[in-house]
This record gives C-alpha cells, structure tokens and sequence, in this order.
C-alpha cells in the first residue's frame, strides 16, 4: 500500500495497516524522546523563572528581615470565623519550597522585622524544618517545637483574609490591583500591619461596589458581543487616584493611629487625601487644602532664606567668631529644621558666604537668637475625618525634621529613608536550589534516597542505575533519530525484555498477527502514559 511505505517494515509482528492503524492512535497520546527532553528542559526553564531563587536555606538563623513571606493553610488552617482560636505563622521563602512544598500557602509578600517560624511551636511538629541545621546532631533538619521569635507581628493575612473588608482571598476569582499599605501600625494596636488593601474599600464603596460595576460590564459585554468577558480590565472607584501618580500609600487605620501625619496630606510629596466616606470630606475641600498649602509653602521659603541671608551677614564679634562661625555651629539643627525644602539660592548663598566679607553692625548673638523657621508650622490646619494618603515618590524628603517632629518621624523608619528587602541567591540556569519534600522528580528522588543509605549501597545502587540508564538510552536512541513517536506497548515490551520474558513477547506478537480479541488492532494506550 502507499501508506505502507511512508510507515516502513510490520513491527513486532503486526501487518501495516494494523501498524499504521496502531502508530496514529499512539501519536496522539504519545511523543518522541526528542520532544521529551524538549518539554523537560522548558520545564525546568519554567520552574526557574517562576522560583529564581535557591532554597538551600531558612533565613531564621539570619534574624528579623524585610522578606518575601508565605502563610501555609495546610498546616493552620483558616478559621470558620476571624474570632475563633488561631496561632498565626509565616515560612520563608525557601521554606515555603523545601519544607511546605506540597501544602496550600498564601504569599503575604514582603513584611519587615520577620523571623521565620518553619520549625517553631507556631507549626505542627510533623511539618519541621528540613533546611536548619540540628544544633544535637550538627545535620540539616528536621526541626521543629523551637521558640518563635518574639519580635514577629502578624495580622489577619495569615489566616487568608485581606483589606479593611476581611475578605478570603482567592487568587483565580481575585480581579484587579490590590495596593499593600505602608504599615506604620500593627493591627493589635489599631493599624493594619501591612496589609493589602482593594480600592473601592479605601474609597469607602465596599465590595458590593466591584461586584455590582462586573455584572453591569458583564451584561454591556454580553449584548455588544455576546459573549462575557470576564478578563475585562478591573476599573478604579471614583475618588481613587491613578496608580502612576503615588508611589505608596497608608490606609486609613493607620493614618488614624497616628494623626500627626495628617498635616502634610495634599503638601508637596503628597496627594490629597482620600477619605473613607463622602460624609469626611469634599472635592472642594481638598483644592482649598491645597491652595493653602501651596501659600504657606511659600511663606516658609521666604522665611528660610530670609533667616539664612541674614545669618550669613552676620558681623564679626570682638572674640573673632562671626556669623559664619555661628552657622556652622547651628547648622545640624538648621539642617534638621530645612530639610524639607532644599533652597538652591539658600546653597549658593551659603557658598559665596564663605568668602564673603561680613560687614553687618549687629552683632552675632542677636543672630543667635533669630528664630529659625520650623515647616510644620506653615503646614495647613490638621484635617478632619477619616482618610488614606498617598504618598509621591519624594515624600522622604518633605518631612518636617524639628526637634519636635523628629521623635515621632523616627520611630518609622520606613518613613525616613527607602527598604531594602532580603532576596536568597539568584538560581543559575540548571542548577538546582534545593528539592521540596515529595514534589521531585522520580530521579530526584531516588538521589535524595541515595544519599541517605551507607557508602557501599549507595555505591551499588549508582552502579544499577547507570547500567540501567545506558540500556535506556540505547533503546530510546532510534526513536530519536528517526523521529517515531514512541508507544506504551514499546516501552512495556522493552522492560519485558529486559526482565527475561521475549519468549512472551513472541506469542503475544503471533496472537496479534493472527487477529486474536476482536479482530482489531488491541495495542492501546495505558492510563498513566
């Protein structure tokens, strides 16, 4: 037949027809080994791009970082209500891979100030930690029932619920952005503890908003193109800034927590605020904010150079001080006082000053005692109501530095200068980082097992498994060259082989050939391949 010659001689037994028959119906469940390795390696690429990081590991011994978090579900599971006993924990992230690999994890993402608890009383103790080193027998893992560390706050992320709303998080229903709060405060004192906020819950609109907005674009879909379109692009609430114009923001709760901040809301570096409900605040409150803003502002530019210039002026004294001397004696404290609005003419000023002759009659200690203008005090009227900010990517560097505000700026440091969040070793291409418990492959597997029997056996059993791996591989070389799918019944038969049984394999060949069963080709993929 024409066919017959594409297919080439019957194998094992079978006419052509039947074997061209059993090759067409192979192909579609089977594929070549160069098409295996293939999907192998793109695979692995894949794991790579997915997990870059080696999870050789735990970060616990490195102490309280900024890192990437996980909560496992599998080993605390969520509780039926919020109220109800539950020990909060969070893994690392090489523990999240190496240790509850196989469990249902939630990603908090990065918190600060964490410690691990993989291995702590905070977990089950038939979920250790197999990274660790056992400080009894000197060897990684398992550990577990160890002290958690005091210094970890938690909220209610861990027990799978987000946002001011609470709500379970599912990761396959979950449309749109959700935006992390800055987290000045924990949620056991009133903040939030960085949690992640929806925007229609910052605006106060609630989650019926969103669901309410889907089902109206749903049915616009479904009569425009009739069809649904549920990929649709999630839209903002009214009174929600675009996502371009803010770097980060802080939730209301936390905002509230510490009313101080609420000062520089619609200033330089920050949006106008964003209040929970209409009943708070207006549109037309937030342009008068900052109107007023933007005049005090300038009030206290003016005041700053005024106050510089005449520093600068300042005459010699008869003990040979002059201004200048003065300045740099005052200058930490007017570097904390004008920091928050760097004068460039202030600079230049101050550069000429240096080689400028001092000619003013006043003298240095009446300079002395000029008082040096302080930003909070041009900053406008401490608003009311309940709102988030949202914070520009300058706003570090607006703060008021006075020795009255500074107590309060630093005890958040997140606030005075930008984080640095701890990220484990890049994995290179092909390397491995580590292996998480029960989700290896089977050669990785049989490795881990290796490595855990004594030196002779394992000796052996590598000696097995190359002798093994050489056989395979000449079996799988002709398929590969010739690029022929490579069936169940090829690999079932090879292994018959090599186990003694090509007597059996003769006779169910001839039965074959002679139409045994139903008369049709019986070679059929088997579950599993």
């Amino acid at each position: 037949m024409e066919d017959s010659q594409d297919i080439g001689l019957p194998l094992n037994g079978l006419p052509d027809e039947a074997r061209k028959d059993s090759v067409s119906e192979a192909s579609q469940h089977s594929q070549t080994a160069s098409d295996f390795i293939d999907s192998q390696l793109q695979l692995e690429a894949d794991a790579r791009e997915a997990l870059p990081y080696k999870f050789e590991h735990c970060t616990q011994p490195l102490g309280p970082l900024r890192q990437n978090l996980f909560s496992c579900l599998t080993c605390n599971p969520t509780p039926a209500s919020p109220s109800d006993p539950f020990t909060p924990a969070a893994v690392c992230y090489s523990c999240s891979i190496a240790c509850h690999g196989e469990h249902t994890l939630v990603e908090l993402f990065n918190r600060r100030n964490f410690t691990c608890d993989c291995g702590t009383t905070r977990l089950p103790s038939t979920s250790p930690c197999t990274l660790r080193i056992d400080p009894t027998t000197g060897m990684k893992g398992p550990i577990h029932s160890q002290t958690p560390a005091e210094g970890n706050t938690y909220n209610q992320n861990s027990q799978n619920r987000f946002c001011g709303c609470g709500e379970l998080y599912n990761a396959e229903e979950e449309k749109g952005t959700m935006y992390q709060c800055l987290g000045l405060t924990s949620e056991k004192d009133g903040g939030c503890g960085e949690d992640w906020w929806h925007p229609e819950c910052v605006v106060g609109l609630g989650r019926n908003w969103t669901k309410a907005q889907a089902q109206i674009k749903q049915e616009r879909n479904a009569v425009i193109n009739g069809a649904d379109d549920a990929d649709a692009d999630h839209p903002l609430p009214p009174g929600f800034p675009d996502e371009n114009s803010f770097d980060t923001f802080i939730c209301h709760k936390c905002v509230d927590v510490n009313p101080w901040i609420k000062q520089y809301a619609g200033t330089a570096g920050f949006l106008h605020p964003v209040y929970l409900s209409e009943s708070d605040g207006t549109a037309k409150r937030s342009r008068e904010q900052d109107e007023e803003a933007q005049r005090r502002l300038a009030e206290y530019t003016a005041a700053q150079a005024e106050v510089t210039e005449e520093l600068r002026e300042a005459k010699p004294t008869s003990n040979g001080t002059n201004g200048n001397d003065m300045l740099e004696d005052d200058a930490p404290k007017q570097e904390a006082f004008l920091q928050p609005v760097a004068s460039s003419d202030a600079n230049s000023k101050k550069r000429k000053a240096d080689d400028a002759t001092l000619d003013s009659s006043e003298s240095s200690d009446s300079k002395k005692n000029k008082t040096i203008p302080r930003y909070h005090d041009y900053l406008p009227e401490l608003p009311t109501g309940s709102f988030s900010m949202f914070l520009k990517e300058d706003f570090r560097e607006r703060f008021c530095r006075c020795p009255s505000c500074y107590p309060k700026l630093s005890k958040y440091p997140q606030l005075l200068e930008e984080e640095e969040s701890y990220e484990p070793p890049i994995s290179e291409s092909g390397e491995e980082g580590g292996q998480s418990v029960g989700t290896a492959s089977l050669l990785d597997r049989g490795e881990a097992a290796l490595s855990n029997v004594d030196r002779v056996r394992a000796i052996e059993g590598v000696m097995v498994y190359n002798h093994l791996k050489d056989k395979v591989k000449s079996f799988l070389q002709p398929f590969a060259e010739s690029g022929q799918a490579v069936g169940a019944e090829d690999i079932k038969a090879y292994f018959e082989k090599l186990r003694g049984d090509e007597q059996g394999i003769r006779a169910a060949a001839v039965s074959r050939g002679n139409g045994g069963g139903d008369g049709g080709d019986n070679r059929r993929e088997q579950s599993g391949y």
